[in-house]
């Protein structure tokens, strides 16, 4: 996992020094390709399936968002599993679960991360929401929160409602700072009652 972290830092970095050449040279610089916007509040939202892991271990079948239709689910977006931004993050989730999603909500947090690293950390940390696996981050690409500067993800949440649009996002979500949590609830709340 660190070595293909460091690769593809490895590559950015030729790349760039690469695009300085051809700058001191006279040539125009390259530009990277553009990241794809995320969907709008009233889109529908990107479908995806992909691997989960939850307190209980991998779950046997993957996690399909179109399969969640009718639940009101919420997607975050975090950059490394246990990281510090990120650990401040899941586990206000886990700790304030009932006030800030309750039932009837499917939260799902997804990184750059393996499904072997989210059941470790999901294990020890006992979260009660599947963590999704997004290694290439195709996930984060339709929900345009794939980094610009580095592979992990920017942190983002998406509140998507039973009708399977986007009812809410927060990009960037504000994951140290009780406002972000507090309209992360509010649109929740609004999401449900719909």
């Amino acid at each position: 996992m660190l070595s293909s972290i460091r690769r593809a830092f490895v590559a950015t970095v030729a790349i760039a020094a690469a695009a300085g050449a051809q700058t001191q040279s006279g040539a125009a610089p390259t530009t990277p390709p553009a990241l794809p916007p995320a969907p709008a509040v009233g889109e529908a939202a990107p479908d995806f399936s992909a691997p989960g892991a939850d307190m209980n271990g991998t779950r046997s079948e993957p996690v399909t968002l179109s399969k969640l239709k009718g639940k009101v689910v919420v997607l975050a977006f975090y950059p490394l599993d246990r990281s510090s931004g990120c650990t401040a993050e899941l586990n206000k989730f886990r700790d304030e679960y009932a006030t800030l999603f309750g039932d009837g909500v499917e939260v799902l947090p997804i990184s750059i991360d393996t499904i072997e690293t989210h059941a470790s950390w999901a294990k020890d940390s006992k979260f009660p929401f599947a963590l999704v696996a997004d290694p290439k981050g195709e996930i984060a690409t339709k929900y345009g929160s794939q980094g610009l500067r580095n592979r992990t993800f920017q942190r983002t949440v998406f509140v998507i409602g039973k009708d399977g649009k986007i009812a809410y996002s927060a990009r960037p979500f504000a994951a140290l700072a009780q406002d972000g949590y507090d309209k992360l609830a509010a649109a929740i709340k609004t999401a449900k009652a719909q």
